[in-house]
């Protein structure tokens, strides 16, 4: 791969698409940092600090700190995932967008489209709730967030959030389009990496003032380098099932004969279970901040990151979540019926109800595994900062889509060095048989 890389220089197109792309990530984190009129950022700056490890934190890392700015990106693209995420579980259970789903390039497009009036509506709830949030917040100090509360400046911070939410999705159509890789993946890709370089220059400024040993940061960097190779290990990975498919004759042709796999992914989930569970457990934690009550503060505090309760928590959601959400998308039932139409079989095992309980059993050890590896990637950041005091987030959702989204838009980019290299062969063999 690295050496086809190389050759980016010598395909023009690829060259304006990867330009292109680098281009509209540059207008996502300029407007990252364009404020929302009527707010005191500095009592909102310093509210932020004290909601560390609550689900805005973690929302506000998800847009590269465009939350805390209260930007115009604030909601960022959290509502286009929240839509996507329910339509695909709607999927399963509405007969009519599942006959949808099955319908093709047309079909995909009308989703699609759900998809986008569904991003708009959630941009609207969730704008106008953190409107009234922000009128009823204070900073430590006891100053307004909101200078000149009202309906004028709700349906200002309303209108400007949507408009910012819509335009990063156009953003993220348009790269997928017209530039390279998954568009919506890296606009997340940029929010979280943005946040790297402060947390290089904070490292060595506590190595340079003594407040962290050599030792230690090069402990660290080697352990950042074999958890990342462990990540694209367990993400490439794959559980290959063989199929076989029987010989048909229709008319005087001869059809199949083939054999080919079943590809099953170890982490077949991705990075939703992690996100549904912290969205769960940190939930608490963010009503206790408008909320000040006693028993609140009390549970809140309890399920911190970094506290046993948490960690256990996490991993428990994070198992459910993993094993439900494959469930939800994968149905071994359905994969068996269609092997058994076209003639299909997993050699040694009967088509149909036997395939499907094989299959299912292989998805189940496999989920498991997977469910585990997420586990442990997750609850990487609370050991790393409370042991080693750690002055960064390293691991967890943010580096499971970091890793993703690299291994994706690197592949992508070699497919397209692959084709046009397939393209300019086929060209030569055209212009040979015309002499």
């Amino acid at each position: 791969m690295l050496d086809g890389l190389k050759n980016i220089s010598k395909i023009p197109e690829l060259q304006k698409r990867i330009l292109f792309s680098f281009f509209l990530l540059a207008v996502y984190r300029i407007g990252a940092h364009v404020p929302t009129p009527g707010i005191d950022t500095a009592a909102l700056a310093a509210f932020f600090e004290q909601a560390k490890g609550s689900l805005l934190g973690f929302f506000d890392m998800f847009s590269g700190g465009a939350l805390s700015n209260l930007s115009v990106f604030a909601l960022g693209i959290m509502p286009y995932i929240s839509a996507s995420i329910i339509l695909q579980l709607l999927t399963v259970a509405v007969p009519y967008l599942e006959r949808l789903s099955k319908e093709g390039d047309a079909g995909r497009r009308k989703i699609t489209q759900y998809t986008r009036y569904g991003t708009v509506v959630l941009s609207l709830i969730q704008g106008f709730g953190i409107s009234i949030g922000l009128e009823n917040m204070a900073g430590p100090t006891g100053a307004s967030i909101v200078i000149n509360t009202g309906w004028a400046f709700r349906l200002m911070t309303v209108i400007t959030l949507t408009a910012g939410t819509a335009f990063i999705m156009w953003l993220g159509e348009q790269i997928t389009e017209k530039g390279i890789g998954n568009g919506i993946s890296l606009i997340i890709f940029a929010g979280i990496v943005c946040r790297g370089p402060a947390a290089i220059i904070n490292t060595f400024r506590l190595l340079f003032s003594g407040d962290m040993g050599i030792f230690i940061v090069i402990f660290l960097s080697l352990l950042m380098v074999l958890v990342v190779g462990i990540i694209v290990f367990v993400e490439s990975g794959q559980r290959r099932i063989p199929v076989q498919y029987a010989k048909r004759v229709v008319g005087r042709k001869m059809y199949g004969g083939q054999s080919t796999h079943l590809p099953l992914k170890v982490n077949s989930a991705g990075v939703i279970p992690p996100i549904f569970a912290s969205s769960i457990i940190m939930f608490p934690a963010t009503i206790a901040n408008f909320i000040p009550h006693p028993w609140m503060k009390s549970v809140a505090s309890a399920i911190v990151p970094g506290r046993v309760g948490y960690e256990l928590l996490y991993v428990a959601f994070i198992v459910f979540f993993c094993f439900f959400y494959t469930a939800v998308t994968f149905n071994p039932v359905d994969v068996a019926e269609n092997m058994k139409k076209y003639g299909g079989y997993v050699p040694g095992i009967r088509p149909g109800k036997k395939t499907a309980e094989y299959i299912d059993d292989v998805l189940t050890k496999l989920t498991f595994g997977g469910a585990v590896y997420v586990s442990l990637i997750c609850v990487l950041p609370s050991i790393l900062i409370s042991y080693f005091n750690v002055p960064f987030y390293f691991g967890g959702t943010a580096l499971l889509i970091v890793v993703g989204v690299a291994l994706d838009t690197a592949g992508q980019i070699e497919t397209h060095l692959l084709t046009r290299q397939y393209e300019g062969f086929m060209k030569k063999g055209r212009i040979a048989r015309r002499r």
